[in-house]
């Protein structure tokens, strides 16, 4: 099973999740131009694609479903909500009504040896999910995650993210840097709601409580170009792990950013 960001950040997010046998993408929300140029790296191209997951309708997430609906008609899976979402925005009417596949967040998607297990999460759109995806054996599952645009999480977000191999885990931006930076208020506010994103400081609390020995890696996804750093995100998720009563140092696990507009380092597990 391996796992990498293709893009990650405010600007426009997908991520790569396979198998020998199984390949899918969470999101799509940068051109079929750089998606087809990220799988080029994974020795992989768009028509081997399984299948795509949408965590939620907003336009840096589902961008190319368009043109990866008039060109490949792969099956897009998304909540009822998120698929009204998407159907609202492709004013030009490409994406065939048929290619939309409606989930429920209290089922499991199988598609070849992968299951993907979404969960709802707090943010401002419509029907908004993560997902965890997992490869089953009879010795051993592994699993990953990827967990961004949400402005808080309980413990039912928490259990899902329990127990994971690796994830992508969203480090959306500084308070300070968002407190003082050129977002108007009500934007501003809007982000640092409990439907809004997650801050450095957030993620690196989130991290602690579901850290474990086997945890392999962890991406920061999601970063703002405007409200933060990678190197402040980075510094302050390592910080909290350093910091808390857990046994364990920040340097302990990979802890790494996810480039905005690059691919990722892939994560084999």
């Amino acid at each position: 099973m391996r796992m990498a960001t293709i893009a990650s950040g405010s600007s426009g997010n997908c991520t790569y999740i396979g198998t020998r046998d199984t390949h899918i993408l969470i999101d799509a929300g940068i051109s079929l131009k750089r998606i087809t140029e990220g799988l080029q790296k994974l020795d992989l191209t768009p028509d081997e694609i399984d299948a795509v997951f949408i965590t939620h309708e907003h336009t840096d997430h589902i961008s190319a479903l368009p043109m990866i609906a008039k060109h490949f008609g792969l099956p897009v899976y998304a909540t009822a909500g998120t698929a009204g979402g998407i159907r609202k925005a492709d004013t030009a009417g490409v994406i065939d009504t048929y290619c939309i596949h409606v989930l429920d967040c209290t089922e499991e998607i199988r598609v070849g040896d992968l299951t993907v297990r979404p969960f709802p999460i707090p943010h401002d759109a419509a029907e908004p999910v993560a997902y965890r995806v997992e490869k089953r054996s009879a010795d051993r599952t592994k699993s990953v995650a990827v967990a961004t645009d949400l402005g808080c999480y309980d413990d039912r977000i928490l259990s899902m993210l329990t127990g994971l191999d690796a994830m992508v885990l969203e480090a959306n931006h500084d308070v300070r840097m968002l407190q003082v930076g050129p977002y108007p208020y009500k934007l501003k506010q809007r982000i640092l709601s409990d439907s809004g994103h997650l801050s450095n400081d957030m993620a690196g609390e989130l991290l602690c409580r579901i850290l474990h020995d086997d945890l392999k890696a962890v991406l920061l996804g999601h970063l703002s170009d405007k409200n933060n750093l990678p190197e402040l995100a980075y510094e302050t998720v390592r910080v909290e792990v350093e910091l808390s009563p857990l046994p364990y140092h920040g340097d302990d696990f990979a802890i790494e950013v996810a480039p905005r507009y690059e691919l990722s380092r892939i994560i084999d597990l």
